[in-house]
């Protein structure tokens, strides 16, 4: 190798390392393929020639179902039975499947009742939330003024309600209650339900009476 380009190499080796010492540089940047640096942008409803059928928005790829819509399964989708003559009484065991047993609907459940639900119907489902209780007299603490009363979980109407019809009102709400089908996705109105029947179970056991030993012979 001749004295020259040995020079030269040195140099070139020389200014390839002096660009990695992290100094700027006002020269536009080199981009080799422009298309992956400027992609061309479509408007919803325009023409597009890259497209067969020249439509720029697309048709979801077949067989595909939206998220936490159930559009296979109208009974979770909505609370009701197929044909609609009514609400189906337990949880679809099909959205019990989908989420991996009911011990994870129950924490999830649990944890979105104590967010959306408690602070009117109070954590123990008993209808003296700090929603209910912030409107109370001074002589009682839960006493509502000018708030309409909530039922507790223990009422005889609210245990023998079917689990569809549960899941509806939190979907569409009941009188002064509002909807929460715009907040609460689907999964998370059925994992209310479901701890709410926990609830209810559980204090039908603390209320129950506790069993006397049985006298000896």
């Amino acid at each position: 190798m001749s004295r020259i380009a040995f020079l030269g190499a040195l140099l070139v080796a020389a200014g390839a390392l002096a660009g990695c010492r992290g100094q700027t540089s006002e020269d536009p940047p080199i981009m080799p393929e422009r298309n992956m640096y400027d992609t061309e942008r479509y408007n919803p409803e325009s023409f597009a020639d890259f497209f067969p059928d020249h439509r720029t928005m697309r048709e979801p790829v077949e067989g595909t179902v939206a998220r936490d819509h159930y559009r296979d399964d109208p009974e979770i989708a909505t609370g009701l039975l197929a044909d609609k003559s009514g609400y189906v009484m337990t949880i679809p065991q099909m959205f019990i499947h989908r989420q991996g047993g009911m011990e994870k609907i129950l924490a999830r459940g649990q944890e979105r009742f104590n967010i959306y639900c408690a602070p009117c119907h109070g954590q123990t489902g008993d209808g003296k939330g700090m929603v209910t209780c912030k409107r109370a007299k001074a002589t009682d603490p839960c006493e509502s003024r000018g708030f309409p009363p909530l039922p507790s979980y223990e009422d005889p109407r609210l245990r023998q309600m079917p689990d569809g019809q549960l899941f509806a009102t939190i979907s569409h709400g009941v009188r002064t209650m509002p909807a929460y089908g715009a907040q609460i996705p689907i999964d998370d109105r059925w994992s209310i339900v479901a701890y709410v029947r926990a609830l209810q179970l559980s204090q039908m056991a603390s209320a129950a009476p506790a069993p006397q030993p049985e006298p000896k012979k």
